[in-house]
Formats: structure tokens, C-alpha cells, sequence
């Protein structure tokens, strides 16, 4: 009995957090391959150009 309250208690969320809308794991995967995309083309933009 003891060990499924303790299973219970590392797995809940604290009581501060869990008044926050977290967003789902794959937007934020998403997001960062986005960001990297874009500070890529910044960093790299006049290679790219000479590219074309």
C-alpha cells in the first residue's frame, strides 16, 4: 500500500505547476526545429544566395 502512494506522489505534478497550461512535447520538438531552421538561413544566407 505504501509503495503505490509513493509511485502516486512522484509522478503528480506540484501543486504551483499544475495551474499552468503546459503545451504538448511535439509543439515544442516543432518549435525547435523551426528556430534552428531559421537561425540557420540567417547564419548562412549569403552562401545560400550564392547558391542560386
Amino acid at each position: 500500500m505504501e509503495e503505490k502512494d509513493k509511485e502516486n506522489q512522484i509522478n503528480k505534478t506540484p501543486s504551483k505547476m499544475s495551474r499552468i497550461a503546459w503545451p504538448k512535447a511535439k509543439y515544442g520538438v516543432y518549435a525547435a526545429i523551426i528556430i534552428i531552421v531559421i537561425i540557420n538561413v540567417l547564419y548562412y544566407k549569403d552562401q545560400l544566395l550564392s547558391l542560386l
